[in-house]
């Protein structure tokens, strides 16, 4: 059987839909985010990036950087092996404390990245606790689906940001269910931000544990960075906190934060920790001092909001479309596959701009969107070469003004 040709028929039909995924080829330039040197043979040599996830630019901050320096001439490069068999450094530890306290939780537990943090924590509890079920927002991002997914007990979907419809579904449940509701603060696709209160208000009446995912909030809300569910004072209601090193961060690395009894039994029982090999302890040791760092410190923070206020402004005043949101994201939205990825390439090829087309399966068809997210470190004169480059190109590519 000729496997490659099978292989090559599915690629093939993805690139007819438009779907079909590039990766631009970067090197981060320290000390210039969010400048960075492409490699791509038709792009300029040097290119701003527009739709990274290092929100804050703190994966280039002085003294992010040195930690990990430090860490790596004092324990090495690896951690030497899962945390079960050898690999639990000092960093793991002192890093698990730092997020246990931005939380206001008694315990942490660290994971190589958010999606794997998502996947374990929810199949564990998914799979072990009597009679489970777990109540999933429609929206939920595709690691909570997969924990889901894996966890293989009942599930039910609830509309998306919908308190009322969670209450009619966990009113239906068996008495004797254990109901797990599991939903993000900030959807990252959207960038519309959940009912956090009234969800837990939902989740205390029918006794059900409430996880919540603020992978893309941490860092970035509340006095001291600990997410949405901080900035509304829920924390201490909230079951299980999860979150990411990667993203506001700058580092490398998932976690999940609540009770001591909790956070052993997940460790105690999710193959997605127990059969992996530890974060590097550098990488720890970086992203303890990134959280120590935003727990003090608000100037990134105030001076990213004002980025997204002007690009928002700036849209509006050119009649380019995008979603109103109250986070930092910003989606301007084209609504189809091919036209996307062609605004894609001619914002990298003739403006030296990088931003990376957002197609299906990641959203739904027909809303297909360029993701922006300003940081702290993109000038008022990079936002004002970004508008004008999307005002010509609407012109010359006659993309509708209205919002998808």
């Amino acid at each position: 059987m000729d496997f490659d040709a099978l292989f090559q028929t599915q690629l093939d039909d993805l690139k007819g839909e438009g779907n079909y995924r590039i990766f631009a080829e970067l090197e981060r330039m320290s000390g210039s985010f969010p400048k960075a040197k492409c490699h791509d043979e038709d792009a300029p040599d040097q290119v701003t990036v527009w739709c990274s996830n290092d929100y804050l630019g703190m994966g280039q901050h002085p003294a992010v950087s040195k930690a990990m320096v430090d860490a790596v001439q004092a324990y090495g490069t690896g951690a030497g092996g899962t945390r079960n068999i050898s690999g639990t450094n000092h960093a793991h530890k002192e890093l698990e404390k730092e997020l246990a306290d931005l939380h206001n939780k008694e315990a942490a537990l660290l994971f190589t990245s958010g999606y794997v943090s998502n996947w374990a924590a929810l199949s564990t509890l998914g799979s072990r606790l009597p009679n489970a079920v777990i109540l999933s927002d429609e929206l939920n991002h595709a690691s909570m689906i997969e924990g889901i997914r894996h966890a293989k007990c009942p599930k039910v979907i609830w509309k998306h940001n919908d308190p009322q419809d969670l209450d009619r579904k966990l009113a239906a449940l068996p008495a004797n269910a254990t109901k797990i509701v599991a939903f993000e603060s900030v959807y990252s696709m959207d960038g519309d931000i959940a009912p956090i209160r009234e969800i837990v208000e939902v989740c205390e009446k029918h006794g059900a544990l409430s996880y919540i995912d603020e992978v893309h909030a941490v860092g970035m809300y509340g006095p001291r960075g600990g997410g949405v569910a901080e900035r509304e004072g829920l924390m201490d209601r909230i079951t299980l906190i999860e979150g990411t090193l990667g993203k506001a961060f700058g580092v490398m690395g998932g976690y999940i934060t609540g009770s001591e009894a909790m956070c052993d039994f997940i460790r105690s029982f999710a193959s997605g920790f127990i059969f992996t090999t530890a974060l590097p302890p550098a990488v720890a040791a970086a992203a303890q001092v990134s959280i120590q760092h935003l727990k003090a410190s608000n100037s990134e923070r105030d001076l990213q909001k004002q980025k997204v206020a002007y690009l928002r402004k700036r849209l509006d005043q050119e009649g380019i479309p995008h979603l109103d949101n109250p986070s930092h994201i910003i989606p301007v939205m084209i609504g189809d596959p091919v036209k996307t990825r062609m605004l894609a390439d001619y914002l990298m090829q003739t403006y030296g701009i990088y931003v990376q087309p957002i197609n299906y399966p990641t959203v739904p068809k027909g809303t297909e969107r360029l993701r922006f997210t300003p940081s702290p470190l993109h000038s008022t004169d990079d936002i004002e070469h970004l508008v004008m480059a999307l005002k010509e190109l609407w012109k010359q590519c006659a993309i509708s003004h209205a919002v998808a």
